[in-house]
């Protein structure tokens, strides 16, 4: 199991989509290429059973309310995964633990679809940034591949 972080990541660009400034919804895209490796990764290896995805930074003071998946192009039979967010200092909270399973515990990656969370929990407000994780299981990637997290909420900067 390893951790694959992907590169510039914390240069993606963060907008607001309302008048006021403080509702939240960014897309964060995970691809693979041709042999299963995660693109514009620190890894040069395709994605293994087991190993965990840094896909995006969660700004400090952001809100949660909600997750969308949308597998455009599946991923390699038998891959699943869950995704979640752990905070990029490493260090936990107590009143906001990180969870590799806050919005999802088995979506099935090898299938093109669109994905609700299977997890429900009370929306938090992130006490510092944490990365936006996907862990995966049943099976190593070995092809091209495309997910897109959305993830919504509000941002009230930091706490």
């Amino acid at each position: 199991m390893s951790t694959i972080t992907k590169k510039y990541i914390r240069q993606d660009p963060k907008f607001a989509t309302d008048g006021c400034g403080n509702a939240y919804k960014e897309v964060f895209s995970l691809e693979t290429n041709a042999a299963g490796a995660a693109l514009n990764s620190d890894q040069a290896a395709a994605i293994g059973n087991g190993d965990v995805v840094r896909i995006g930074v969660l700004p400090a003071g952001m809100e949660i309310h909600d997750m969308l998946g949308i597998v455009s192009t599946a991923f390699t039979a038998l891959v699943t995964a869950k995704v979640g967010f752990a905070y990029v200092d490493g260090v936990d909270s107590a009143t906001v633990p990180q969870s590799d399973a806050y919005w999802a515990t088995a979506w099935a990656l090898n299938a093109a679809g669109r994905y609700a969370p299977t997890v429900f929990n009370k929306p938090i407000t992130l006490p510092k940034d944490a990365y936006l994780i996907l862990t995966t299981a049943g099976a190593a990637n070995a092809k091209a591949a495309r997910l897109d997290l959305v993830v919504d909420g509000i941002a009230h900067g930091n706490p």
